[in-house]
């Protein structure tokens, strides 16, 4: 048999200290059922030590997943690891992640700890942890940079106390495939009871090389890849789940490693995550990218029309990219419709239920086509946001060659009805100027980006949007077939999030490393 490598995905908690990319309670539900239909081994949930909304969040996952184990994140203190407790106990398989620095630069800036003082904190944080579960992983932090030898003791002592992971991570992206890879072979060769636990990597992509360093651990004896969809994450971003996954995949014969990763989700989760996080996928990314199985050059077409592999070493289909089909339109009743809810992973009350189907038949009415990924933005823009102090209730844009950019906006404001008008250089200018100058904001606009949700020339347009005030970042996202409305929503969905981050100021994750 095979040997397993087994993905523990932190999409969740790693993935979302991308900047403004923090997810609602009911976003990581979402995404949670979605990894674990694409049959990742273990979730990491969040870092409930970070807000009470983190501990909460994670709770609700660990009471609601499952099928994989889930897995709350710890700093070696025993309040972080009661509190990470009190969020994964409840799960069918909880796990306690811990860490602590175990790089000379780390001990001596930041813990201001000697060698001799990390150890014993590793020894009582794994113990504590142990004392409430058997499923403990330990992670030394900064590990590619920390002295082998020492960096041994430290994993020893973390397996003694009852560790049955220990992690590797390259914090900071640091670590050259070959010497990452030999790494891993000297803690195994250097450290006595490394076969009592499984050695696990989790890279950092900030010189491009998250992926390679994954591989090379898993090639030199590491059996659990620490991962996230779509390599998000903070800084550069973290290992790419589809592009380890499809490696081992497309090698299985050569390399002799099988997953349970169902390969026909990877795109619909990329999907997911890129909707929910508002982080566009470059269209050259490997796997997932629009452009990963395009092909423009004459040669190509050809050599692809003649056999497939001539330049595609992987099917479409392998990755899930034909399971997206028309199945509903303006004749499809309510029983379907609630029928497909449920099909792509969402359990909505009735109230909920009979909202969207309205915007589906209003919808439907408009296109030919309705698809997965339209009912998606549908669920995203009408149900999986914050409470709404601004709505968007009336627009029109008036634009050309020959005029000044006009908008005119009516908007509630706390259930009051306030109307303006202003200009701007171009249309969306003008939306943006007019709604700052309605709600008074005095946020940035950092970033904005359109994208076609699905193919055809009715297709829903999705903007994003990242706005910062006061330290605060946050994304905002709209889905519509005109390009100025869905810009009018996503900019007034992310002056909601930071209405609402500024009214729960305990709900502000704290920016927490590994």
């Amino acid at each position: 048999m095979k040997d397993q490598v087994i993905f523990f995905d932190t999409t969740l908690r790693d993935g979302e200290q991308s900047p403004g990319a923090s997810m609602n309670t009911a976003e990581k539900l979402r995404l949670a059922t979605q990894l674990e239909k694409l049959g990742v081994d273990v979730l990491e949930a969040g870092f409930p030590a970070a807000s009470p909304g983190d501990l909460e969040a994670v709770k609700i996952i660990a009471q609601k997943i499952r099928g994989l184990q889930v897995a709350g994140l710890a700093r070696a203190s025993k309040q972080d690891i009661d509190q990470a407790w009190e969020a994964v106990k409840e799960a069918a398989h909880p796990r306690i992640h811990t860490f602590i620095a175990t790089s000379d630069i780390h001990l001596e800036h930041k813990l201001k700890m000697n060698r001799e003082e990390v150890i014993r904190e590793t020894v009582n944080a794994v113990k504590h942890a142990k004392a409430y579960t058997e499923n403990v992983e330990f992670s030394a932090e900064d590990a590619s940079r920390s002295d082998k030898d020492y960096l041994c003791r430290v994993l020893e002592a973390a397996i003694e106390a009852g560790a049955t992971t220990v992690n590797i991570p390259d914090t900071v992206g640091y670590a050259l495939p070959n010497e990452f890879g030999e790494l891993i072979r000297y803690i195994r060769q250097h450290t006595p009871n490394i076969h009592r636990a499984v050695l696990s990597v989790h890279c950092h992509n900030d010189l491009g090389l998250a992926t390679a360093n994954t591989l090379a651990g898993i090639q030199a004896g590491a059996r659990q890849a620490e991962v996230t969809v779509n390599g998000i994450g903070e800084r550069a971003g973290n290992t790419s789940l589809e592009e380890v996954v499809m490696t081992l995949y497309t090698h299985r014969d050569h390399m002799g490693l099988s997953t349970r990763i169902n390969t026909q989700e990877i795109y619909p989760t990329s999907r997911l995550v890129s909707m929910i996080s508002g982080i566009v996928v470059q269209p050259n990314k490997a796997v997932v990218g629009a452009n990963a199985f395009a092909h423009e050059a004459g040669i190509h077409q050809d050599g692809v029309l003649k056999h497939t592999l001539t330049y595609e070493i992987m099917e479409p289909m392998t990755i899930g990219l034909d399971t997206n089909r028309l199945v509903l339109g303006k004749h499809s009743g309510r029983h379907a419709f609630r029928d497909k809810l449920v099909d792509l992973g969402y359990e909505l009350g009735e109230e909920d239920v009979d909202h969207l189907f309205r915007k589906f038949k209003m919808l439907a009415d408009k296109r030919k086509e309705v698809l997965d990924e339209d009912i998606e933005a549908l669920v995203a823009e009408e149900i999986l946001r914050v409470p709404d102090t601004y709505k968007l209730d009336y627009l029109n844009v008036v634009s050309g060659t020959g005029t000044v950019p006009t908008a005119t906006i009516k908007l509630r404001i706390d259930e009051n009805e306030a109307q303006s008008a202003g200009f701007g250089v171009g249309p969306i200018d003008a939306t943006f100027n007019t709604i700052a100058k309605m709600t008074g904001t005095r946020s940035k606009l950092l970033r904005f980006s359109v994208s076609s949700i699905s193919g055809g020339m009715d297709a829903l347009g999705e903007v994003t949007v990242r706005l910062e005030e006061d330290g605060l970042v946050v994304l905002g996202k709209g889905a519509d077939q005109d390009i100025f409305t869905a810009s009018a929503k996503a900019y007034i969905n992310g002056l909601n999030r930071l209405e609402y981050l500024k009214k729960n100021p305990s709900l502000h994750p704290d920016e927490r490393r590994l």
